[in-house]
């Protein structure tokens, strides 16, 4: 195996990839508390919005039942494993360019931190045969239709959910509704942590929030992903459990405005493993790039007063790219 500076032969993990022990994961995680899971499948609607309320106050939970074939998260995953099985210079060929979006490379995040994460990752954007021509010239169909279904199928369910959310929080109006945006843009991102034998020393994706409402994740039959529970106490830690055909929803930047804070985003990062390498298959989903995030007046009144300022997911986008994970206080209601 080899990825981005990262191969299976090292004997010690290079000075670039070494974390300080205050950020180094796995060593303060507990397990006082639990992701909440939900049974979308339950016939007591009103216990689902019971359920929703409490686990969006955290910003983030798992589903079962959700509807997403079973043989469809195992296809998509089993064709991630295959692309970034791949020799590194074959991945290259896709490589995502500097001002680009789509493509092959390190997350987007690491140049807020100065060591380097334990991860790869492919970030595919609409139709995946241009970049997957590159990497598979001749045998690209297959790869193309898998992710094309799986998209298809958790953009389904992404939509039913903000619709669930929209009803937890009794709104006239739906939160889609609200930002009278388009067509809503969805990124499928796909991120590989190979085997790390010193998991403790080591990050696979730091602790950050997701710009968008929300992130569907498929972590496959290997844990590695944390939520941090309370963000004034930073080490407290819990693990994502990996459930068999489960996904863990987490919510975004943009639920938490729209919400008028009542909801949070939640701040989460991946730990590789000593073991087994990880793949996980994230749906990140948001409004079109013009919608304008405001906070529901159906929320704003005189106990919960207004939070935030009216934007575009486009220029929220843009502040991220620089202000990271403290964007959201440049856009609070003074």
């Amino acid at each position: 195996m080899e990825c981005m500076g990262i191969t299976s032969s090292m004997q010690e993990i290079p000075e670039s990839y070494l974390w300080s022990e205050e950020d180094r994961p796995m060593e303060n995680t507990t397990g006082e508390n639990s992701v909440p899971l939900i049974d979308l499948q339950e016939k007591d609607e009103a216990k689902i919005m019971r359920q929703l309320r409490s686990a969006c106050e955290n910003g983030f939970f798992q589903i079962v039942n959700h509807g997403v074939p079973h043989e469809l998260l195992h296809s998509i995953e089993n064709q991630a494993r295959l692309l970034f099985s791949l020799p590194l210079e074959e991945k290259l060929k896709a490589r995502r360019t500097s001002d680009g979006l789509a493509g092959y490379g390190v997350a987007r995040i690491a140049s807020f931190f100065s060591k380097q994460m334990w991860s790869e990752g492919f970030t595919w954007i609409g139709s995946a045969e241009e970049h997957a021509k590159k990497i598979w010239p001749h045998d690209y169909d297959h790869f193309c239709h898998v992710k094309e279904k799986y998209e298809d199928a958790i953009k389904r369910l992404a939509l039913r959910l903000i619709g669930l959310i929209s009803g937890s929080l009794a709104l006239n109006k739906s939160l889609m509704e609200m930002m009278k945006g388009e067509e809503s843009f969805g990124v499928v991102q796909m991120n590989h942590y190979p085997v790390c034998w010193q998991p403790h020393r080591t990050m696979g994706m730091a602790p950050h929030t997701d710009s968008s409402l929300l992130t569907l994740l498929y972590q496959g039959g290997v844990e590695g992903l944390q939520f941090q529970l309370h963000r004034q106490r930073h080490e407290d830690w819990i693990v994502a459990p990996a459930l068999p055909n489960g996904l863990v929803v987490i919510l975004g930047d943009l639920i938490q405005v729209l919400s008028n804070g009542r909801y949070k985003s939640a701040v989460h990062r991946a730990v590789p493993n000593s073991r087994r390498s990880r793949i996980s298959l994230a749906y990140i989903w948001g409004p079109s790039l013009n919608a304008v995030i405001k906070p529901s007046p159906d929320l704003v009144d005189s106990h919960h007063p207004l939070s935030y300022k009216a934007f575009t997911w486009s220029e929220y986008l843009r502040a991220k790219a620089v202000h990271f994970n403290t964007t959201l206080q440049f856009f609070k209601q003074s």
